[in-house]
């Protein structure tokens, strides 16, 4: 009697795959007007009879993925919503309402809870955020699941899918080593978002979630272009230059995930103007650190000595083996 084939099971694919395959069983929202659906960091859904778009977004915090046990929970809080406005400053937008539903084992302490939204009501009031309900109910772990909505005003939202050939990427901030701390105490970008996409410089953008060496390749290949990133110009954080492990720092700063900086591209004729207006309007360092090619879907990084290299991810997948904040447990 023949075997019937084991069953492809999540840590065989990866987040990436994972997504794809079940996309194939959603309806496209094709026929909503105007609606952009799954790839960007959030959804675009036109409001009839508004100037503006909805932005549409959700992102889990779970125990042992996301925080410690020993995280002190106003930071989880904060993180699970900082996670989704990052999501909306991502695309040029301002968060607005914002639901949360909790799973968490029986005997977790009602000040435990408590400790959390104090962290929930921190986040949310920083950015002009308001908490609209949401549910809890019995789980194995404790969780958080937040779903946001933001505005753009119509037809502005910033996607991964405009970059072209020639355009200059750049990053915010600096990178790598977040689980040190950054990873519970950033701030979403979004002013800046804001101001990139007022200002009509930025042509493509996402956040950093799962490390630039990831991301940096999802934005090319949804604008179906290709990308040089040069190592020299990374912007390697102290926290990176810290880590225990004994890895190059650069090896951190293109990988580590969770810095929730921008990403993002501008055209370089316009790149010496970009640079100057930025300076005069944030004290927050913005980078060049890569340039966009016609090498469709070829994602090379640039050695300091001029020779470049394919580069194959080594970001934070999820499903991937060793995925998890535990397995990364710094002292």
């Amino acid at each position: 009697m023949s075997q019937s084939p084991s069953p492809v099971l999540l840590s065989d694919l990866g987040e990436d795959q994972v997504l794809t395959a079940l996309l194939r069983r959603v309806q496209s929202p094709s026929h909503i007007m105007g609606a952009i659906g799954p790839g960007d960091d959030c959804a675009v859904i036109p409001v009839p009879g508004s100037t503006s778009d909805w932005l549409l977004t959700s992102d889990p915090v779970i125990a042992g993925i996301h925080f410690l046990p020993e995280t002190d929970p106003r930071f989880i809080g904060r993180k699970a919503i900082g996670r989704a406005i990052s999501d909306i400053a991502a695309m040029g937008g301002t968060p607005q309402w914002i639901i949360i539903n909790i799973t968490s084992p029986a005997d977790l302490p009602l000040t435990t809870l408590e400790r959390v939204y104090d962290g929930v009501n921190e986040m949310a009031s920083a950015y002009d955020s308001t908490i609209m309900g949401g549910d809890i109910g019995r789980g194995l772990d404790f969780a958080l699941h937040v779903f946001a909505i933001g505005q753009v005003p119509h037809g502005t939202a910033i996607l991964r899918s405009g970059a072209a050939p020639g355009d200059i990427l750049y990053v915010t901030g600096e990178l790598g080593g977040s689980q040190l701390g950054h990873h519970l105490i950033f701030s979403p970008r979004v002013k800046e978002g804001h101001w990139l996409r007022e200002q009509g410089w930025a042509t493509a953008m996402m956040d950093i979630s799962d490390g630039i060496s990831t991301d940096a390749r999802r934005l090319m290949q949804a604008s179906q272009v290709g990308l040089d990133l040069q190592a020299s110009r990374i912007p390697i954080s102290a926290a990176a230059r810290q880590m225990p492990d004994g890895l190059p720092p650069l090896q951190h700063a293109l990988n580590d995930g969770e810095d929730f900086e921008l990403l993002f591209t501008v055209r370089a004729e316009q790149a010496e103007l970009f640079e100057k207006a930025w300076a005069e309007q944030f004290d927050l360092p913005c980078t060049p650190i890569g340039q966009v090619t016609d090498n469709v879907q070829r994602f090379r990084i640039i050695a300091p000595d001029g020779q470049p290299q394919d580069w194959q991810d080594q970001g934070y997948v999820h499903f991937s083996h060793g995925s998890d904040l535990s397995a990364h447990k710094s002292p």
